[in-house]
């Protein structure tokens, strides 16, 4: 079957703010239908189905390849951050500096688990070392992202707010997928066998976390005088950034001579970005935010671009090697 020009999520997450912009109220806190808690209930039962999906023999597959492994995470915790960082001079303008910080939060997050394996897969690269590499991003992610932001993001108590970020990140993230991993064996089939109806599941609870990030951020006017120009930049900033960063880890792996199934994964693993753990972590990072929705923009756009780019490089590498 031929594959739609636009990811279908794409147009939902577009549709949503949408939604977001003339329905304002229903998402906000002040709202009586605390769609806000319903997303965090929402948030804990993923990971918790991931850890299901997720098992220990997946995790044990991909343990070997350590200069793969340090190439990824490398790329994902040390170098997306870096890049925006010495760019920070750079955003000079009252826009610009107004979106930094939601592209050091970009930055920061851990790579996507799902939407790697599958890219990994079409192109025929090394498909152990991505779910072992994608699935360790993501727990790592739950205590490197914050300790990134606390750098920047102005709190009055810093060590504390860093431990209760952390804390809540524990509870609402890593607790669940430990879980998930205890019951693996009794419903991990059963979980597998539903991987569509889980993966619906996933992006409703994403879609709800974004209608309530971006009702809050219309309700408190966080988008006044923010036109339609600003939004075309964000979309070239944030497809520069993803082949600044692809040709990067393209480079690192022929210096080190990796074969073509883990040049293959480190390039896909090692560019991309969770929009999972980003809508789940603004929800601890900025709660106390009105511009929530401001923080998820460079995140939606840089997703829908490397859902783009990156399926199309994955057709080509695997018609180039049939």
């Amino acid at each position: 079957m031929k594959r739609s020009l636009v990811d279908p999520f794409v147009l939902a997450l577009l549709a949503v703010v949408g939604i977001a912009y003339f329905f304002t109220y229903p998402g906000t806190k002040e709202s009586p239908f605390h769609l806000d808690e319903i997303a965090d209930t929402g948030v804990s039962v993923i990971f918790l189905l991931y850890g299901l999906q997720l098992g220990p023999e997946k995790l044990r597959a991909g343990l070997n390849n350590t200069r793969l492994h340090l190439v990824i995470h490398a790329s994902t915790f040390i170098l997306f951050p870096l890049i925006i960082i010495l760019l920070k001079p750079f955003f000079n303008t009252a826009f610009l500096q107004q979106v930094w910080l939601p592209f050091f939060f970009l930055a920061a997050l851990p790579s996507t688990v799902s939407s790697s394996v599958v890219m990994v897969s079409i192109a025929q690269g090394n498909i152990p070392a991505a779910i072992f590499n994608a699935s360790i991003s993501s727990l790592m992610g739950v205590f490197i992202t914050p300790l990134w932001m606390s750098l920047f993001l102005q709190q009055t108590s810093g060590s504390i707010a860093l431990s209760y970020i952390i804390g809540k990140l524990l509870l609402q993230v890593l607790l669940p997928v430990l879980i998930g991993l205890l019951l693996h064996k009794k419903f991990g089939r059963r979980a597998e066998a539903n991987k569509k109806r889980l993966k619906l599941f996933d992006q409703s609870v994403i879609l709800l976390i974004v209608y309530c990030s971006f009702s809050e951020s219309f309700y408190k006017g966080v988008f006044k005088g923010f036109e339609p120009v600003y939004l075309l930049a964000l979309l070239g900033m944030v497809t520069v950034l993803l082949f600044v960063v692809y040709c990067i880890i393209s480079f690192i792996t022929k210096i080190l001579q990796f074969n073509r199934e883990d040049r293959i994964t480190a390039t896909f693993c090692g560019s991309k970005k969770s929009l999972v753990h980003g809508s789940v972590m603004s929800k601890v990072l900025f709660a106390s935010s009105a511009n929530s929705g401001l923080v998820l923009l460079p995140l939606m756009l840089f997703h829908a671009v490397q859902l783009f780019i990156i399926s199309i490089i994955a057709g080509k590498m695997k018609r180039k090697n049939a």
